[in-house]
């Protein structure tokens, strides 16, 4: 009987320690879980907006690049990680904003000459930030905040800023790059490094970022490296008597970008 009791003991224990492992496992799922949505801005039933830039090389104004939908599916997952649901805005297509931002997350990818509400965002939010127009400096797409520049060398370097903050009670992330590759590279930097941003920045904190995506031609979207955190600046506004014009040599007359180029 001795052996009996102790083998219901034994199993006892083991059943009581699974058991333990188990809910501990659970806790730190659910808590992992609820500061991703507080990071995200997110939660079950939510409404999560993302707004799409149009294809800069298409005749179509509701066309939109492939690489910047997979960037926007990776947005798509982030909400759908959430328990949120997913309104896509396309610009040129979708009804114009009336100005109110409501109560949910936005998710506004592209540059300004692709989608006129980063455009808005850029001068709102971020005035010390500027991306020069293709028109005027080409292919270089030079990002200004403050003093620095970050120009684009085709398929060697792509840079993108990357953006959160609140306003008006929800959560807006801006992702603006030179590329429709600098924009995906950016949408999944934000998922696969989130713990990063959280360590850094904090759970509401607010940032803006330079991000560089390291020779495109060969490794599309997967090398992506910080090179600037320039929330103060960006957030501050430019310096006094600063322009972001383009430099000596800008062309107006060039023809259309190529269509990966402005995102």
């Amino acid at each position: 009987m001795s052996g009996i009791g102790d083998l219901a003991i034994n199993l006892a224990a083991s059943v009581i320690a699974g058991l333990a492992v188990w809910l501990a496992g659970r806790v730190r799922r659910r808590r992992r879980a609820a500061r991703m949505r507080r990071f995200f801005g997110l939660g079950p039933g939510a409404d999560c907006v993302i707004v799409a830039p149009r294809h800069a090389g298409s005749p179509s104004r509701h066309s939109v690049h492939q690489t910047d939908v997979a960037a926007m599916l990776e947005v798509a997952g982030i909400a759908r990680d959430c328990d949120s649901r997913v309104e896509l805005r396309v610009q040129g297509m979708s009804p114009r904003f009336d100005g109110a931002f409501g109560a949910n997350t936005e998710f506004c990818v592209g540059g300004p000459d692709a989608n006129t509400r980063t455009a808005a965002h850029l001068e709102t939010f971020l005035p010390g930030v500027a991306i020069d127009r293709y028109q005027d400096v080409g292919d270089a797409l030079h990002i200004r905040v403050g003093d620095d520049r970050f120009s684009r060398v085709p398929g060697v370097d792509e840079y993108v800023v990357l953006a959160k903050f609140p306003t008006d009670g929800r959560t807006l992330f801006v992702v603006c790059g030179q590329t429709s590759t600098a924009n995906r590279a950016a949408a999944r930097y934000l998922l696969h490094h989130r713990d990063d941003l959280v360590g850094r920045h904090g759970l509401d904190g607010r940032f803006c970022l330079v991000l560089r995506v390291v020779r495109p031609r060969a490794y599309a979207d997967r090398v992506v490296r910080v090179v600037a955190d320039v929330t103060d600046t960006a957030f501050a506004g430019p310096p006094p008597g600063h322009a972001a014009t383009a430099p000596a040599g800008g062309s107006a007359d060039r023809p259309d970008p190529a269509p990966d180029a402005l995102g």
